[in-house]
């Protein structure tokens, strides 16, 4: 086996060049003793955003990275591991919401959303979750949007997505069914709600809460320990994504996932949570 090049502890945060992901990497660079990459698309906005935050004392790194490209997330995997051996935090922020501005089908914008936010955020954890040492904290940005729009779900449909025996199989062929439903227009009547950006949320939240239910199912044959993910809403922040219609700039956006990504060891709660102003929430 390959020794490590460094033995520093590592942060990763994703779709991090601006808005709430960058605040983010701005708490980490402040509060995490480690290296702190900031990983996005467009190269030359995160130079931007890493001469930013140099300017302002602080010393993040940056890996280009597009979330829905498995060869991309597959070699940032293998850098960590060969760089750093084993990662400490993961803030899967990266995702995309269009407007009623955007000239694409619904059924295409259904289908990307839900390949960017959701399937996209799970083929990066399935490639960075073996990484994870003990201790680790992994925080998913979700939306209240997502819980406001679960009240909009058949209750077949709410059902199965709050059933606590739910795997993450089953979940991808639910988000599936959606992403079908809309090249027919027959979301609503399968039970959906209409906006694909929510149900991609609603598909990271419950990602979260399988996620968590497979390392407590795996505690015996996974040798680490106390790692704890954990679903979040930022608030209604002012960023390019909400058109800067949000009330909360992006730094106090960053509030939570920071609380979440610094938890201390052997937390409890929130563990396997939707959180919102620091605050478990009720789900479904």
């Amino acid at each position: 086996m390959r020794t490590p090049i460094s033995d520093k502890k590592v942060a990763i945060v994703t779709g991090a060049s601006r808005g709430l992901g960058l605040a983010i990497v701005r708490g980490l660079c402040r509060t995490f003793r480690g290296h702190v990459y900031l990983t996005a698309l467009n190269s030359e906005e995160a130079e931007d955003a890493i001469s930013q935050l140099r300017w302002e004392g602080l010393d993040p790194k940056f890996y280009q990275l597009d979330i829905t490209d498995k060869c991309q997330v597959e070699k940032l995997g293998e850098f960590l591991k060969n760089y750093y051996g084993n990662i400490d935090i993961l803030v899967n922020n990266a995702g995309i919401a269009y407007t009623s501005k955007d000239v694409e089908s619904f059924s295409t914008q259904a289908a990307m959303t839900c390949r960017t936010n959701f399937y996209g955020t799970l083929h990066v954890c399935k490639i960075l979750f073996p990484l994870l040492r003990s201790h680790s904290r992994v925080v998913n940005i979700s939306s209240n949007v997502a819980k406001i729009a679960m009240a909009m779900c058949s209750d077949q449909v709410r059902d199965r997505l709050t059933d606590s025996n739910l795997t993450m199989t089953e979940l991808q062929q639910l988000i599936h069914s959606y992403v079908k439903a809309t090249e027919s227009g027959t979301q609503v009547e399968e039970g959906w709600p209409i906006t694909p950006y929510a149900v991609s949320k609603i598909g990271i939240t419950v990602m979260t809460f399988i996620q968590q239910r497979e390392f407590h199912q795996n505690i015996r044959s996974d040798i680490r320990s106390d790692i704890v993910v954990n679903a979040c809403c930022p608030g209604f922040i002012s960023t390019a994504m909400t058109r800067h219609r949000g009330t909360a700039s992006p730094d106090q956006g960053a509030d939570t996932p920071l609380f979440l990504a610094n938890l201390p060891m052997e937390t409890t709660s929130p563990c396997g949570d939707y959180v919102m102003n620091r605050e478990v929430q009720s789900w479904g």
